[in-house]
């Protein structure tokens, strides 16, 4: 996920997939989401022990883009991080930073090309997933199973972190696609108790104003 500048999405004319089932957007490197570095509420929200995280455990981070906010997680957290996408650049992007990259000895990200979907909890469950515009890049029929796998592979204790982005205007296209912070809500279902609902202080400038962060402990 690239080009930090472009701040509009594709028109509605656009195909949104590609022929190998990509994001048109990543194929024409019309990405708004990667600001190109690590999002700013996540940061404060992983700095300002607002919340008890473990000081050891497993992440899991869905559409890991160019691999910023998996590689922070795992570097303030140390946590054995997981990072996922189907788009082959984007894996390949987040490996060249991750090798650029320094992590203390507790800390761990494997960069994976693979599919959310098809995670198992045979696999493992895990103590934190972060979930930013991956939900909205998916279709909107796809959010109950969504909700489903989040409930399937978050440990019980667990933190669900949704960085909820973009929040403008409804349309009926994308990705990404039309969303609020009561999407979450309908999909996950009972279970959940949420421990940080708000309006970031900071934000990366193009995303002023059309965030919130959404924070799910898994009871």
């Amino acid at each position: 996920m690239t080009n930090r500048g472009h701040d509009n999405l594709a028109s509605s004319d656009t195909l949104t997939t590609s022929e190998e089932g990509l994001p048109m957007q990543e194929q024409l490197g019309v990405t708004p989401w990667d600001v190109g570095y690590v999002q700013p509420p996540l940061v404060d929200l992983l700095t300002a022990k607002q919340l008890e995280f473990p000081t050891s455990g497993r992440a899991l981070v869905p559409g890991c883009g160019r691999g910023y906010d998996p590689i922070f997680i795992a570097s303030t957290l140390g946590f054995d991080t997981l990072a996922i996408d189907i788009s082959e650049a984007a894996v390949n992007a987040a490996n060249e930073l991750l090798a650029k990259s320094t992590l203390p000895s507790s800390g761990k990200v494997t960069f994976k090309l693979g599919d959310f979907f098809e995670l198992s909890e045979s696999d493992g469950q895990y103590d934190l997933i972060y979930d930013y515009t991956f939900f909205v890049a998916i279709p909107p029929v796809m959010r109950q199973e969504w909700g489903r796998k989040m409930s399937e592979l978050l440990k019980p204790g667990g933190f669900l972190i949704t960085l909820i982005f973009p929040i403008d205007p409804p349309q009926d296209y994308g990705p990404p696609f039309y969303v609020r912070a009561e999407h979450y809500v309908d999909v996950l279902g009972e279970g959940w108790e949420r421990v940080v609902d708000e309006i970031p202080e900071r934000s990366s400038e193009p995303h002023k104003g059309r965030e919130r962060l959404v924070v799910w402990k898994k009871l």
